[in-house]
């Protein structure tokens, strides 16, 4: 059976961007990054997790870290340029992404957001993300989810 193309897939696929894709079973409910990682058989300091925030200034922001870390606020807000920034709810990421919690790849969403990337990724040549929709992750090279996101590098982690 064909995988039926996400959203993000088909920004990959018409800006020529080469990706792997993975499907994992999520039957379990077990969609947490770590959990993941596990399920495709990959390193966790390689899974990623798409964080969607909003600053002070009511903006919205994209944090791409990995799944075993942790946001932490102050290193984000001074990314972005903000005095304070905090997580959206998770009722408002489907709103926001045109994605759902489990689901959200930092490609594609409903509006270009500024996005940042843990510098860690710096030291790894590809990384894998959210596919786009529960049960599939995108593994690319940093420099590509960087020129489709638009994503800067940034002191992200606690």
């Amino acid at each position: 059976m064909a995988q039926a193309k996400t959203n993000a897939m088909r920004i990959l696929d018409q800006n020529g961007i080469p990706y792997q894709g993975m499907s994992y079973d999520s039957r379990d409910g077990k969609v947490d990054g770590i959990s993941v990682a596990q399920k495709i058989g990959r390193d966790p300091k390689m899974v990623y997790k798409t964080l969607v925030t909003e600053g002070h200034s009511k903006n919205i922001y994209v944090f791409i870290i990995p799944v075993a870390g942790e946001l932490d606020l102050k290193k984000a807000a001074a990314a972005a340029g903000e005095k304070k920034i905090e997580m959206i709810p998770v009722k408002d990421i489907q709103k926001l992404t045109g994605y759902i919690r489990g689901g959200c790849s930092p490609i594609g969403m409903k509006k270009s957001y500024p996005t940042f990337l843990a510098r860690e990724a710096m030291d790894l040549g590809e990384i894998i993300v959210s596919g786009g929709k529960i049960g599939f992750q995108i593994q690319l090279p940093v420099a590509e989810l960087q020129k489709a996101t638009g994503a800067a590098m940034s002191e992200l982690l606690k």
